[in-house]
């Protein structure tokens, strides 16, 4: 058990330096596609550096996900509460994870509800936040994160939707990307619906209210 940790501990500090060409979401998604024989699903991705990702789409997912991600450290205590007095009292289940929570399960583990992927979710959670820094935490996120059947990544999502790289993307598109992540495959970007276009406009009004300024607390 030592043993793994260490050599998890020093992969982990190794993938702080070097672009990282695939998640365990995505091999979870490609592997599940070929078990239903579906061999047409194809993966989009590219990744691309922190400085040739817009700030519009930097700040649009901390204003929509994770709006204490600066301050906190890897888990938002004041959220889960939060969402768990509301879970006890409504069917529509509201989550409280972390921008840092969700890079640890999408680089890492595997989608669901079970109380082993949780339990595992919170020592590599720590270990991202002990041996990475905010930037690089947030630059994985966006490079992994999913936008929509098989697209994933900031690049992949804003050349398939907008045809420009991730780096020009608007205040606007940046907000519609982010107002899909909760779940890309019901929300979608190319025919966003009434409720899509409502969290787009609330993501916009959160981004004004924090300000670009806001980024450099990373």
């Amino acid at each position: 058990m030592l043993r793994f940790c260490l050599a998890f501990a020093l992969f982990t500090l190794l993938l702080r330096f070097v672009p990282i060409p695939f998640s365990s979401y995505m091999a979870q998604q490609k592997i599940q596609h070929w078990l239903a024989l579906d061999f047409d699903y194809q993966l989009k991705h590219h990744w691309v550096s922190l400085d040739n990702i817009s700030e519009n789409i930097q700040l649009a997912v901390i204003a929509a996900e994770d709006q204490q991600f600066p301050d906190h450290n890897g888990f938002d205590w004041i959220a889960i509460e939060r969402a768990f007095n509301h879970n006890q009292k409504s069917n529509r289940i509201r989550g409280a994870s972390t921008i840092s929570q969700q890079t640890a399960k999408n680089l890492y583990l595997w989608h669901g509800q079970s109380w082993l992927r949780k339990g595992l979710e919170v020592p590599v959670t720590v270990a991202l936040e002990t041996l990475w820094s905010k930037k690089r935490i947030l630059e994985v996120y966006l490079n992994i994160a999913e936008f929509g059947d098989g697209i994933f990544g900031v690049e992949a999502a804003s050349q398939h939707y907008f045809k420009k790289s991730a780096k020009q993307l608007t205040q606007s598109e940046a907000a519609l990307m982010a107002a899909v992540l909760p779940n890309p495959i019901i929300y979608k970007i190319k025919k966003p619906s009434r409720y899509t276009k409502m969290k787009q406009a609330w993501i916009l009004r959160q981004m004004n209210s924090l300000g670009t300024g806001y980024l450099k607390k990373l």
